[in-house]
């Protein structure tokens, strides 16, 4: 069944709705998460406060749409790179180096999602699932690898299922996507923190080398 087209109304609704998200995270680039004013978006585009919270209830509503934005984006990135390797074992690899490629092309937005938690802010239950979806592909490439020798974390993670989301993945598969995502995010958030700045090596370097020892590490 064919829905029916927009309203010009609607349409005018989303085009608000997607300028205040292109401020918002203007915002966020320039001052961080916190620095999010729905009273500041109306001024710049010559609105009262009042008038841009028919659109937004609040800062949270807006929050929760630039999380879920991200998280949706970030997770069609590391699918599109696992569904476009056809080797299992080169999969972990490219899928890593896609989550870096997206992380420094866009180092607000993966800070919004994956660094210190936006003061105030509760996430609601709906994007516990977006997240998700990017453990999910995890998840996906390591259960698609040859059984990896048990460590003393497969038997916890066995009784803590409840972050895979229902997936079947074995506790050593669950272990490696864990750890695979643990580690990644540790040096990808320092280098978009600075701290490599002005130690004279080269980043690119520098992962391969964590990206490759994450892996070996894992059988």
């Amino acid at each position: 069944m064919t829905s029916s087209p927009a309203t010009p109304r609607a349409r005018y609704r989303e085009q608000v709705r997607a300028e205040v998200r292109t401020l918002a995270l203007r915002q966020v680039a320039e001052t961080g998460a916190a620095g999010i004013s729905l009273n500041a978006i109306a001024k710049q585009m010559g609105l009262s406060g009042p008038a841009l919270y028919r659109y937004f209830t609040n800062r949270d509503e807006l929050v929760t749409e630039l999380i879920s934005e991200a998280y949706r984006e970030l997770a069609e990135t590391v699918r599109s790179a696992a569904d476009n390797e056809d080797d299992p074992q080169r999969r972990p690899a490219v899928v890593g180096r896609a989550v870096r490629g997206w992380a420094l092309a866009q180092p607000h937005r993966y800070l919004l999602i994956l660094g210190t938690p936006v003061p105030g802010y509760e996430a609601p239950p709906e994007t516990v699932e977006v997240s998700r979806a990017v453990m999910t592909v995890f998840l996906d490439i390591f259960a698609a690898l040859p059984s990896a020798s048990p460590r003393e974390l497969d038997k916890h993670l066995a009784a803590h299922r409840v972050w895979t989301g229902g997936h079947e993945a074995s506790p050593a598969a669950m272990r490696r996507a864990l750890t695979f995502w643990t580690r990644l995010h540790g040096v990808i958030s320092l280098e978009l923190a600075g701290q490599f700045t002005g130690m004279g090596f080269d980043p690119d370097v520098l992962f391969e080398d964590e990206l490759a020892t994450i892996l070996s590490e894992g059988h």
